[in-house]
């Protein structure tokens, strides 16, 4: 089992946590159109290697948090709040 560190309640396992997508991916201005909401939505990479990922502490403190993780290994670079800007490896 994975163990993801919560930056409001340590270190807790994986099965506390349930994935959001992805973190990078930003809303489109209000004069965008149609299209560009839609790809917004529904329009996904699936990345290989590090990525920015959102997952939300359901079994805990019910926060965000953000996590920079492997989708190839799993392994975990960091972790943080909403507002806290993070690197992610090879970006």
């Amino acid at each position: 089992m994975h163990q993801i560190r919560c930056p409001f309640c340590g270190v807790r396992d994986e099965i506390e946590f349930k994935y959001r997508g992805d973190a990078g991916v930003v809303r489109p201005g209000p004069d965008a159109g149609p299209q560009a909401f839609a790809d917004h939505v529904y329009v996904r990479d699936n990345p290989k290697g590090w990525h920015l990922e959102w997952w939300h502490h359901t079994g805990g403190c019910r926060q965000w948090v953000k996590v920079v993780r492997n989708t190839v290994t799993h392994e975990i670079a960091a972790t943080g709040g909403p507002r806290d800007r993070l690197e992610v490896p090879g970006r």
